[in-house]
């Protein structure tokens, strides 16, 4: 059975102390009443050591936002996969459409990261979607399909087993567009199709595939009721604790 996952993206939002409060808020209320699902908090750099004192991980998992593609030295600024990893995180976020739209993450800069990620043991949740205008070309299949085989058809099948996908309908993220749950489900089951014909039908049945498209308390049990949604990497509502736990809920009967 693949694993269901519920995903927090806290982006550049937060201070220090407000991280730890956050993080202190959802680690209570989870011990609380327990998830059914996996959840995943990817937060700032400089919130994992502190969240990571302050979170049960049998409860709740901490990723980080990115890594960097070199393994370490003179790099100012930057933050290794290793460094990341001895925070006690074990995740990482790669390849979300911000990093490659503001920032020219390149497939092959990604195939670098998801490797040394891989390589220290850190679980990679990797971002898929298209823009607006591929999306009315009706290219999106052509595109997501090229950002997977330009930065995973490289993986062993192993490595592969490591890797949890996360597809975000980039034209409907704060445009006041919005993806209805079949376009997800549609995206989703194409998107496994083409991990059946790389990595064959066993890993394809296996790897989580997340919705990162603007998941809300009011519609997650909707869009997590098709058979190819396996949870949702969320943006905004991950940072207040009663809206993150509500679309944790919704894997509740």
């Amino acid at each position: 059975m693949r694993k269901k996952i519920v995903a927090g993206n806290w982006k550049m939002n937060l201070n220090l102390q407000e991280g730890i409060a956050l993080a202190k808020e959802l680690n209570s209320a989870l011990t609380a009443d327990k998830p059914v699902c996996d959840v995943v908090i990817c937060t700032p750099f400089i919130h994992l050591a502190s969240v990571a004192a302050e979170i049960n991980p049998k409860l709740i998992a901490l990723g980080a936002e990115n890594c960097a593609d070199k393994v370490k030295g003179a790099y100012t600024g930057e933050v290794s996969a290793e460094m990341v990893k001895s925070t006690g995180a074990t995740h990482v976020i790669l390849g979300h459409s911000e990093r490659r739209a503001y920032y020219g993450e390149t497939a092959e800069i990604l195939k670098e990261k998801v490797n040394l990620a891989l390589a220290n043991g850190l679980k990679v949740i990797f971002c898929i979607g298209e823009v607006l205008e591929e999306r009315e070309a009706g290219k999106q299949n052509e595109v997501v399909k090229a950002q997977l085989e330009g930065s995973l058809f490289d993986l062993t099948a192993e490595q592969f087993s490591q890797v949890i996908l996360a597809y975000e309908p980039v034209w409907a993220i704060g445009t006041g567009k919005t993806a209805t749950a079949e376009q997800a489900e549609e995206m989703h089951a194409f998107i496994r199709e083409t991990i059946a014909a790389k990595f064959g039908a066993e890993a394809a049945e296996e790897v989580s595939i997340l919705y990162g498209g603007s998941c809300k308390p009011s519609n997650a049990k909707e869009i997590f009721s098709k058979p190819d949604v396996d949870g949702g990497l969320i943006g905004g509502a991950a940072l207040k604790a009663a809206d993150f736990k509500g679309i944790i809920d919704a894997w509740k009967a």
